[in-house]
């Protein structure tokens, strides 16, 4: 990358070749549970990414799930991110991509296939990719259960990651993020006629309906515990004889967290003959501040070396894979992809007039992190 002050314009140059990506990365329908699509997906994604950097990318295949990873030679800094979607196949026939008066809509365009064809640009503005390693899964969406390891070893020989899920409001980053617990309650009575003998059975649901109120009040504060999805029974006329209830909790601190799945296990039974089993675990740690502390400082003083204005950063009670890489210790700086809104929704949208500055963004603070040492 040559002087900053040509990085905006030469970001601004790339755009049509950025939006042609985009439609094609979206078009390529890929959600968490679909190989087939997962694996198009990849495959379109590695020429793109190898022709940026100049280096071979690899398809980094564990179990059943494909991932995109390209290993610097000398690795300073991670970029990661995830091209699986929420989005079942078929969702593009009735929400195709578009863009209009400036806004790109379709499925996984904010979350988060617009932010990969920015980083694809801003490797090509750097002269010198050679310290930066790049790491795209294929399960983030559904709990990074077959890339953590790989996610936690790139992170580790990098030392610093860079994740370039979505931004918040108006472009700003992600300074720390909840972390995530989920657990599942199972209850078991006994089944007995509801009209002709009910006093012989115990109601799992009752039980249930215990435990949900005892769950419940585990939350405190900035720390939610709740309830999801329920289910109870068989037919109208026959007292539960099991019940099952999910259970997300989050909150800003691991220890709050370690509370609550102490809590969890804790669970008892109220009815006499009922049997309540708790699984889960905490999954995705707490991205705590100090984490970002550093990159954020970097990414701030790249903003204004631009002249794109002060950059803000927000806490976000959402997880993405950056609340694994700083649990265990790598300096962290989440949210540098697109700008837009509503994940997840219909409405999911990416402003493109916005994708000029976050190429150039990135592409500024990558070069910062060159010289950047991996115990930093």
């Amino acid at each position: 990358m040559g002087d900053n002050n040509n990085a905006l314009e030469t970001a601004a140059s790339k755009l049509p070749d950025m939006l042609d990506r985009f439609r094609m990365l979206v078009d390529c329908e890929s959600p968490s549970n679909d190989q087939r699509g997962l694996e198009v997906c990849a495959v379109l994604i590695r020429p793109w990414l190898s022709a940026a950097l100049e280096r071979s990318v690899r398809l980094e295949r564990v179990g059943e799930n494909v991932h995109v990873l390209a290993e610097a030679p000398d690795p300073r800094v991670l970029v990661l991110g995830h091209f699986d979607t929420v989005w079942p196949v078929g969702t593009t026939a009735d929400w195709p991509f578009s863009i209009t008066d400036g806004i790109a809509t379709g499925p996984g365009t904010f979350d988060m296939k617009g932010g990969i064809v920015q980083v694809i640009a801003a490797i090509e503005l750097l002269q010198d990719a050679s310290h930066v390693s790049v790491l795209l899964t294929s399960d983030e969406e559904v709990g990074s259960a077959s890339s953590r390891v790989l996610i936690e070893e790139q992170a580790r020989k990098a030392g610093a990651v860079l994740v370039c899920e979505p931004s918040a409001d108006g472009g700003a980053v992600k300074i720390g993020r909840k972390g995530i617990a989920n657990y599942r309650v199972s209850v078991t009575g006994r089944a007995a006629h509801a009209g002709l003998e009910p006093e012989l059975g115990v109601n799992a649901g009752v039980e249930l309906a215990h435990q949900i109120l005892a769950i419940a009040d585990l939350a405190s504060g900035d720390t939610s515990v709740v309830p999801t999805v329920l289910t109870a029974g068989t037919t109208v006329n026959t007292v539960p004889e099991s019940a099952q209830c999910a259970v997300d909790a989050r909150s800003w601190a691991l220890s709050d967290l370690q509370q609550v799945d102490r809590a969890m296990f804790a669970l008892a039974p109220h009815l006499p003959g009922a049997t309540v089993t708790v699984t889960g675990e905490i999954d995705r740690p707490p991205f705590e501040e100090h984490s970002a502390r550093r990159l954020f400082g970097e990414a701030a003083s790249a903003a204004r070396e631009l002249g794109i204005g002060p950059l803000q950063a927000v806490r976000s009670g959402g997880a993405s894979d950056g609340n694994l890489t700083a649990a265990i210790g790598v300096p962290t700086l989440d949210g540098l992809g697109a700008v837009g809104g509503h994940p997840h929704a219909r409405n999911e949208h990416v402003d493109v007039t916005a994708m000029p500055e976050r190429v150039a963004l990135l592409a500024v603070l990558l070069e910062r992190l060159r010289h950047l040492s991996p115990a930093a």
